[in-house]
């Protein structure tokens, strides 16, 4: 079975819980969030995927509130996505919902198969080198 146009569109479009936030009370500092027991499932095969997904952020006037990204990060359990997709709607999410100076979202997803991958998402977006 080839891949499809609707495997490589699956699961970003889905409504997820609210990622909810809070006022910010100081100007300059970095906050790492790491969820380590991330799981999806691949579209294709339906089998689950597992990984660990860190947030790297500087908030500007809002921080985000842990229980609410908990509850996010859970709805992605039996949600069918590519783990190329998942970290960038988890970035989009994330930049919607607090708006950061800047923030970046690593996807380091188990081994399968002898490979492992490492997936990582910019906001801003790094400008690409155009020659």
């Amino acid at each position: 079975m080839d891949y499809t146009k609707a495997h490589a569109q699956s699961g970003i479009r889905t409504r997820l819980p609210k990622i909810r936030v809070w006022p910010n009370q100081f100007p300059c500092y970095e906050i790492t969030i790491a969820n380590t027991e991330y799981t999806s499932v691949c579209p294709k095969t339906g089998l689950p995927d597992f990984g660990t997904i860190t947030i790297r952020y500087f908030p500007h006037k809002h921080c985000v509130e842990l229980k609410s990204l908990r509850e996010y990060f859970l709805a992605y359990r039996n949600l069918g996505i590519f783990y190329e997709n998942a970290v960038n709607k988890i970035l989009h999410d994330f930049v919607s919902a607090c708006h950061p100076r800047w923030a970046s979202v690593k996807g380091e997803f188990t081994r399968r198969g002898g490979m492992h991958s490492i997936i990582e998402a910019h906001y801003p977006p790094a400008s690409l080198n155009k020659k």
